[in-house]
């Protein structure tokens, strides 16, 4: 059987002797065929590696901008932390000022409380209450001395229990929902079964669970007069009825955690004409002396 072949021959320069070789067809063909074959593998592999280094590129540059990203967050950060302070610092000017004017009385109390600036009166809420009570009508009083008349105390003063502030008046993530919600008055969070007293000779107009008011559990509502009320929620006792007179440090009832809430304590709200108005600035006004006499003047 005949076979195809490559003759190559070669020639010694010396000797001068030739020699032929003969190549089989196949394997000239094989070793083309595997040479394609590795130039194909070849082009793969660079291409592969380009690939690479183009994704290693992309990600090299994504991480510099995420770096840039990052430092221009602090620097972000770093402004605003700045004008908060600046802001800060202008709200105890203005306090300054309400206080050189006579607008109303020195926030003292624990440094936390103090610090925190959204729990901090503005300016302009304290000239509200001031033309508020400018504007109010007096209640008629009956005939007394006019040192007794001034004892008596109808604006809320004092902290109602003895606890911890744990969430503020305004707007702030509603602990069942997580979503936003404006919180009426302050949360003080004290053991179950302390005592709650009132802030400010009044008359007792709410007592236990009823009305409209059923996310406050068991609550009391003191009617002070001149448009003032103060409410007291959560509680896990009530110590007092409607109707029955109250002066202010009398005991209303006990910290529970009825009605809507995640733990014990008391929800201390103040309102002056139906509206709900930040308690805070209230917590730290002077108690004033009580007055001997039983009667009230409203």
């Amino acid at each position: 059987m005949k076979q195809d072949y490559f003759i190559v021959v070669l020639a010694h320069s010396l000797h001068g002797r030739l020699r032929r070789v003969h190549i089989p067809q196949k394997l000239v063909y094989g070793v083309v065929m595997l040479a394609i074959f590795g130039l194909v593998s070849l082009v793969g592999v660079v291409s592969s590696y380009a690939r690479m280094a183009l994704k290693v590129s992309n990600y090299n540059s994504l991480r510099h901008e995420a770096d840039n990203l990052r430092a221009r967050y602090a620097r972000l950060q770093s402004t605003v932390n700045q004008t908060n302070e600046q802001l800060a610092t202008l709200q105890m000017f203005a306090e300054q000022v309400s206080v050189a004017y006579g607008i109303k009385q020195k926030l003292e109390g624990p440094a936390d409380l103090v610090s925190e600036a959204r729990l901090t009166p503005t300016l302009s809420e304290s000239i509200a209450e001031y033309d508020y009570l400018r504007s109010a009508t007096p209640p008629r009083m009956p005939r007394q001395s006019s040192r007794s008349v001034l004892r008596v105390t109808m604006v809320p003063a004092g902290w109602p229990v003895n606890g911890r502030l744990e969430s503020g008046y305004g707007v702030r993530s509603d602990p069942f929902s997580s979503e936003g919600a404006y919180h009426t008055g302050l949360d003080i969070t004290a053991p179950i079964g302390t005592r709650v007293s009132a802030t400010a000779d009044g008359v007792i107009v709410q007592a236990g669970i009823g009305g409209s008011f059923g996310g406050y559990g068991r609550l009391v509502i003191v009617d002070h007069g001149n448009g003032y009320q103060t409410y007291f929620g959560h509680l896990s006792r009530v110590m007092v009825m409607p109707g029955q007179q109250v002066r202010q440090g009398d005991v209303v009832g006990e910290v529970g955690m009825t009605g809507r809430t995640t733990g014990p304590h008391l929800h201390y709200e103040v309102r002056v004409g139906a509206a709900p108005v930040n308690p805070y600035r209230f917590l730290n006004k002077p108690i004033a002396v009580q007055a001997a006499a039983r009667d009230f003047p409203f």
